[in-house]
């Protein structure tokens, strides 16, 4: 496809790639063949048509749109055609560092030109105080930017070129901007496809009470946003440079964050309970009562796939979608942009392909193949405790301590020091690291079976403490016959926060920690507590052979202020295990036969 005054270049949040200013192809990936759910209608357009503007939304505030719409050649498409709206805070046009111009909807990571291609007018804009656009940031994903979606939706959907009919699309922040502007229910939104995005903020940025890399980096220097590429009218730059200039009112991401403990603090920089106003579960009844479509992606190997799956059990109807991969890569070995097409075909276009009627979830088992299922993984497994026996008391280096087993073991305990001395050379690590050498293990024997796990594993641990407050970190590997390990689940809970209660939302019976200030309290030395604490989910066959190992830990890479929290003297952390039932253990996700289907 040939966007008219555009240069085709790979762009999707966090990650960019750029390429020559040229009518180009994507060129196809070595993968394998994919996996097809229906047929797409056709496609006909080759051609796009650019062109970009201010947008004034309620409050006056202008936003800067760029509009794409399918053309032959340079003459767009004469009928109205249904819109595709996204909305970033990474730039929808820019210049590189040689030069070149990225621009987020020439890249099919998002399945904009297969979109594009298939007759959808494409908008793709800057939210406030962001790239082009005016205004300030007041907060991350606040009401604010959910209003100004609603009103840039309703903006496009009354164009002479579009008709009543819109859909979302986004992954990461795009994704937030997604769920937030289905939260506002703007009339001619119809359909959503929500990806790596949160149901619950605090319980996502503070997971357990402590925050980790997601949204705690720092903010972008005003030369970001100065190499936006200014809407068409800016013939001179202008209005760009008073647009970045106003950004400079913006909310600090991370001290936004880092200056709210609990669920229910007040913020210093928007003067209210701010984690309860980006809360898209205290929305959700508006989503439902306007009819729109849900759909919600994620990948195995990716932190907020938990929060996903959280998504789709608490919207009746919506789908679910995993791959193998990471932080919003589209899922090699399945036909993601063709079922992102057929998606909206149905619900902005009326076709009948079927869609609707599908299995509710599509995920790939990894080692087995992909799967489908009218249940959300974490809805069809049996919870098989493996507990925790026969550690030795020692420092953090000792590692390997303890064995894993399928039956309770005597009573006994475990210590070590927290080590604060690990590895952070990734500064944007999505996933740890093995653990095993800062802190306590427990091995299982080879397994002498497969072992299907499809789900949320919870660790179940008394935990004591020589300091008021520590953070404990769980992870879960498995090791191959050759001794090769890795990181498949993991999870973290300050001891502070460890009181549970119930959920203002469905959370699949996974142990839900309410961050409340009244709720959060100091262990007094020495005290047991039993921490509940639920790992990201996994869905993988553990091959016959292979071992599985639980490593403690009591801090993690991914902690950006590391180095302001950690204690002196460093706590000594105590896992104790009783024996019995209701010893220390991990509670294992083992999927239930005939709940699943291979998806053809």
């Amino acid at each position: 496809m040939r966007i008219t005054n555009a240069i085709r270049a790979g762009a999707l949040g966090l990650m960019v790639t750029s390429c020559s200013p040229a009518a180009i192809s994507v060129a196809p990936t070595s993968a394998p063949a994919p996996v097809t759910a229906g047929t797409a209608t056709t496609a006909s357009y080759p051609d796009t048509v650019r062109t970009s503007l201010y947008v004034p939304v309620r409050d006056g505030t202008r936003l800067a749109v760029n509009i794409y719409r399918p053309a032959t050649g340079e003459t767009p498409a004469a009928e109205k055609l249904p819109g595709i709206f996204v909305a970033t805070p990474y730039r929808a046009r820019f210049r590189d560092d040689k030069g070149e111009v990225v621009e987020l909807a020439d890249s099919d990571r998002l399945a904009v030109q297969t979109l594009l291609e298939a007759g959808y007018v494409v908008a793709v804009a800057d939210i406030r105080g962001k790239g082009a656009s005016f205004g300030t940031r007041r907060g991350f994903q606040d009401r604010t930017e959910a209003r100004d979606s609603y009103d840039l939706i309703e903006w496009l959907a009354k164009q002479d070129y579009t008709t009543e009919k819109v859909g979302m699309i986004g992954c990461s922040y795009l994704g937030g901007t997604t769920f937030h502007a289905a939260t506002a229910a703007p009339p001619s939104l119809k359909a959503v496809f929500v990806g790596a995005s949160d149901l619950d903020k605090y319980g996502f940025v503070r997971r357990g009470g402590i925050p980790a890399q997601f949204n705690t980096r720092p903010d972008e220097p005003p030369e970001v946003d100065l190499a936006s590429i200014p809407v068409d009218a800016d013939t001179d730059g202008s209005q760009l440079k008073a647009a970045v200039a106003q950004h400079a009112g913006n909310t600090p991401m991370a001290g936004l964050w880092y200056g709210m403990p609990y669920r229910d603090s007040v913020s210093a920089y928007t003067g209210n309970r701010f984690w309860e106003e980006v809360a898209v579960y205290r929305y959700l009844d508006a989503i439902r009562k306007a009819g729109i479509a849900t759909y919600f992606w994620g990948n195995w190997h990716d932190e907020p796939t938990a929060q996903s799956i959280l998504s789709a059990a608490n919207m009746p109807g919506s789908k679910f979608l995993a791959g193998p991969g990471d932080h919003c890569v589209p899922p090699p070995g399945f036909d993601f942009t063709g079922e992102i097409r057929r998606y909206f075909d149905h619900y902005l276009k009326g076709v009948d392909n079927g869609i609707e009627g599908e299995a509710r979830a599509k995920f790939i088992v990894e080692n087995q193949g992909w799967m489908q299922s009218d249940k959300l993984p974490g809805e069809f497994a049996t919870a098989v405790p493996f507990y925790l026996a026969g550690g030795k008391s020692g420092t953090a280096k000792s590692v390997n301590d303890g064995t894993l087993l399928a039956s309770p073991s005597v009573a006994g305990s475990d210590r070590f020091t927290v080590d604060y001395n690990v590895p952070d050379s990734e500064y944007f690590a999505f996933w740890a690291p093995p653990m095993d050498a800062h802190g306590l293990s427990y091995t299982s024997a080879e397994l002498d079976a497969p072992m299907t796990l499809v789900g949320y594993p919870v660790v179940h641990v008394p935990v004591s403490s020589s300091t008021a407050d520590a953070n404990v970190f769980v992870y879960l590997d498995e090791i191959d016959a050759s001794g090769k390990d890795e990181v498949i689940a993991f999870g973290r809970l300050a001891l502070s926060h460890r009181k549970t209660g119930k959920a203002p939302f469905d959370t699949l019976d996974l142990p839900w920690h309410s961050g409340m200030e009244a709720d959060v309290s100091p262990l007094p030395a020495g005290q047991k507590a039993d921490l509940a604490i639920d790992l990201t989910p996994i869905s993988r066959v553990v091959p016959a052979g292979h071992r599985l190992r639980v490593t403690i830990t009591g801090a993690d890479p991914r902690q950006r202020n590391l180095a302001e929290i950690k204690q002196n003297p460093a706590p000594v952390l105590t896992v104790w295990r009783r024996g019995g039932a209701e010893s220390a253990r991990i509670d294992l996700p083992v999927a239930n036969p005939g709940a699943m289907e291979p998806l053809d």
